[in-house]
């Protein structure tokens, strides 16, 4: 570990007691405003704008519930530099097969921890975004899952999220449940593989039916939405609820997702889309943006510099920005400071080039918008 980690370590250990003697203020749970454009905090109705990290791996590409066991100081340290960087909003990735044992058991342990976490982001005073039903490591993923059928799927999905909402109830830290991440119906010709879409070693795109047997997909959708849906609102009634979305408009322009129709859209709270701005296409990433308002809050729930540079991010953001309610970037346990003493890689310089533009435009970007 470098000089400057365990720096970092000592601060935020200083940090953690000091939270541990001192409680933090309560915080108020969000909601969608009256108007169906962004959110607001009840009971006092003041605006919330959501600006923050997808914290999905470490820096060594470890996800979460592989290290948060053993290095659980390391976890608290990363939400502590998060908000320090000027983050309201962590959006975490829960593993299916970390929380649920057998289709009928959740995982106690895995359950316990995350409401530690809960108690973490409270003392940070940031809110969660609970994405749950990750399959990103193929070899974690539970065997009888992938044997189920789509109706026993759907059944041990429900169930995951059952036991997340019941252990969250009433938890103002947690800003939404997003029900899975980018999810797909059917299969294509591959008619037994729940999953595609592998990045680095890492599968992020699930189907939630192989076959559509004849079904319009917009009815699959929704069956599926409400059967996961159900459950939260069940165990926490004033959760917000989303689904993170490819936005198809990058692709075809002016298509718009499955999830953002009238019959699917009307059982979610807000739209999540992931957005990758490509260079000299910038009117492209806009137009995604514009198929996708629904009449909820619309929030860019993955964005960075992946196709283009950071300037002409920072210039698409700030040109759609009376169309966004928030912003979900990537933060991965390494601070500026740490990458800028860190050898230099195209990797390191894109992160720090996105942490810069963070934590530069945080104390306007997490302001509503437009302004009184």
């Amino acid at each position: 570990m470098s000089a400057l980690r365990l720096r970092t370590l000592a601060i935020v250990l200083g940090l953690v007691a000091a939270a541990a003697r001192a409680p933090a203020a309560a915080l108020e749970r969000v909601a969608v405003s009256p108007d169906g454009a962004g959110f607001v905090l009840r009971p006092s109705g003041r605006p919330f704008r959501p600006w923050g990290f997808n914290y999905d791996h470490d820096r060594d590409g470890r996800l979460l519930e592989e290290y948060w066991a053993t290095e659980w100081t390391n976890v608290v340290g990363d939400f502590h530099e998060m908000r320090t960087l000027g983050a309201n909003v962590v959006r975490i990735h829960l593993q299916f097969g970390a929380f649920i044992e057998a289709p009928d058991r959740p995982n106690a342990a895995a359950l316990d921890r995350l409401q530690q976490l809960v108690e973490v982001a409270r003392q940070c005073g940031l809110r969660l975004i609970l994405t749950g039903l990750g399959g990103y490591r193929r070899r974690a993923v539970p065997r009888w899952y992938d044997e189920l059928d789509e109706t026993g799927r759907w059944r041990a999905q429900a169930a995951f999220w059952r036991a997340v909402a019941r252990r969250c109830r009433g938890r103002p830290e947690v800003f939404a449940y997003d029900l899975m991440n980018e999810p797909v119906i059917g299969g294509g010709t591959n008619r037994a593989d729940w999953y595609t879409g592998e990045l680095a070693g890492l599968v992020y795109v699930q189907r939630i039916a192989l076959d559509t047997a004849g079904r319009p997909r917009e009815a699959i959708a929704t069956d599926w939405v409400r059967a996961l849906a159900t459950p939260i609102r069940e165990e926490d009634p004033e959760a917000l609820i989303t689904v993170g979305e490819i936005p198809w408009a990058m692709v075809w322009p002016g298509a718009r997702s499955v999830f953002h129709t009238p019959a699917v859209s009307n059982l979610l709270d807000f739209v999540s889309i992931h957005v990758y701005p490509r260079g000299g296409e910038l009117e492209r990433a806009s137009g995604a943006v514009r198929a996708n308002a629904v009449g909820k809050p619309v929030v860019v729930e993955e964005i960075f510099p992946l196709e283009c540079g950071i300037e002409e991010l920072e210039r698409w953001m700030r040109s759609v920005r009376d169309q966004v309610a928030g912003w979900v970037g990537f933060y991965w346990g390494a601070t500026p400071e740490e990458l800028r003493a860190a050898p230099a890689s195209i990797s390191n310089a894109l992160l720090l080039g996105w942490l810069e533009l963070f934590r530069r435009a945080a104390p306007e970007f997490a302001r509503p918008w437009p302004p009184d």
